[in-house]
């Protein structure tokens, strides 16, 4: 009974292991497959199914005149919000009118902008401008509206970025 034992072959287990680790592996890769794909429910054909099945013969140029052109429309994004209160404001006067800076910051104050300072500007700017750092563009199109300045422009060293620069001119009233 003993002497007719027959050896068990350890050989024999390891391509049925090796073909179930690539089973599993070729299902679960399906199954990634078919997850990825059904999140595509803006398709025309699932989104007009009835324009695909029309029996209607087709115009000379291939297209269907019953099915309807579907053309993407954009939402225009609309302009930031500008808090006048929480946007810092220098201005800085260009001209020999004693006072412009400080009675523009004024101005500029009573309708909400936060002054920090006024000063002169030693330099020279052909016309009243604006100056904006990154992100303060809108920012800077409304304090220009504000104060009746036609320019604004990206600010520059030694100007501040965080702030908005007025550098006012001789053309400025």
């Amino acid at each position: 009974m003993f002497g007719n034992r027959r050896l068990r072959d350890q050989g024999g287990f390891v391509l049925p292991t090796r073909l179930m680790v690539f089973s599993v592996s070729v299902i679960a890769l399906a199954g990634l497959v078919f997850v990825a794909t059904q999140g595509d429910d803006d398709s025309p054909a699932k989104a007009n199914p009835a324009a695909n099945t029309s029996s209607a013969p087709l115009e000379p140029g291939g297209t269907d005149p019953s099915t309807p052109v579907i053309t993407p429309t954009t939402t225009p994004k609309p302009p930031p919000v500008v808090k006048r209160g929480r946007t810092n404001v220098v201005i800085f006067n260009n001209t020999n009118v004693k006072g412009l800076a400080g009675k523009t910051a004024t101005r500029a104050s009573k309708v909400g902008w936060n002054i920090l300072t006024t000063d002169n500007w030693q330099g020279n700017v052909d016309t009243s401008t604006v100056y904006y750092g990154p992100k303060l563009k809108a920012a800077a199109q409304l304090l220009a509206d504000d104060l009746g300045i036609n320019r604004i422009k990206a600010s520059f060293a030694p100007m501040n970025p965080k702030n908005l620069t007025v550098i006012l001119t001789d053309d400025y009233r």
